[in-house]
């Protein structure tokens, strides 16, 4: 399975890197236009010192003023929408609720630290894990939409990870903006709508993704409609090998 993923993992940075390098050839040295150049001596006692001044300011000028400047390098501005499943099986104690207050009820700066486990849109492949931590900015007795702060990642095996940050409120889909990443993800920006399908069990993400490079295809499986009957394939809960990104995040 290691020399699979790695074979798997080098094959798209390969084709990823090659579609910001195009490919050219030189022209044959026949076809490069030059010119003959005579040099008068006559007058060169008289000038040397001012030629020799001359020449080198002449050198320094063509020097950095007819060197190519390099390419700038343009993040790609595509958008590539991702979905992603988080579902908590019960397995990792999560979520635990740590109150701060001395009040009985819900306070500002409860925090409720969480970690539960990640799946591809199709609920084929297990990706990895959620883990973070949701702050209370606000308590809502009447509606029990109380509010928080959430700031986590989701990890994707040798994929590298996102960074998320922004509201969560309960029974209520809620946008969170993505400030990060690593791996493939590297320098992704975008934002992400975090969809409630039964709390605190079943979680559905929509990513809207900018600034990457496509995305392997094993991350953007055609997803299935969220609805609380939803579950992973047999194989991906197992984690099997062909169920499983590499070195999967537990």
């Amino acid at each position: 399975m290691a020399a699979s993923c790695a074979n798997s993992l080098t094959s798209y940075k390969v084709q990823a890197a090659s579609a910001n390098f195009p490919s050219f050839t030189l022209p044959p040295y026949s076809s490069i236009p030059t010119k003959d150049f005579k040099i008068s001596t006559s007058s060169y006692s008289s000038r040397r010192f001012s030629s020799g001044r001359s020449s080198k300011s002449l050198t320094t000028q063509a020097f950095f003023f007819s060197k190519q400047k390099p390419k700038e390098y343009s993040r790609p501005s595509k958008v590539q929408e991702m979905c992603v499943y988080e579902i908590n099986e019960q397995d990792r104690g999560s979520p635990v609720y740590l109150k701060l207050s001395p009040k009985k009820e819900n306070s500002l700066g409860d925090l409720g630290p969480f970690t539960n486990k990640l799946y591809s849109g199709n609920l084929q492949k297990r990706l990895g894990i959620t883990a973070g931590l949701c702050v209370l900015i606000q308590h809502s007795p009447e509606t029990g939409n109380d509010r928080f702060e959430a700031i986590y990642s989701m990890y994707f095996g040798d994929y590298g990870h996102i960074s998320i940050q922004g509201a969560y409120v309960l029974h209520q889909d809620t946008i969170l903006a993505v400030t990060g990443g690593s791996g493939v993800f590297e320098g992704v920006y975008g934002t992400v709508k975090l969809q409630q399908i039964s709390l605190p069990f079943k979680f559905f993400y929509t990513f809207y993704l900018k600034g990457i490079e496509d995305l392997p295809a094993e991350l953007m499986g055609k997803p299935v409609p969220p609805t609380a009957a939803v579950e992973p394939s047999a194989a991906a809960k197992a984690a099997e090998p062909h169920a499983a990104v590499c070195n999967f995040t537990d």
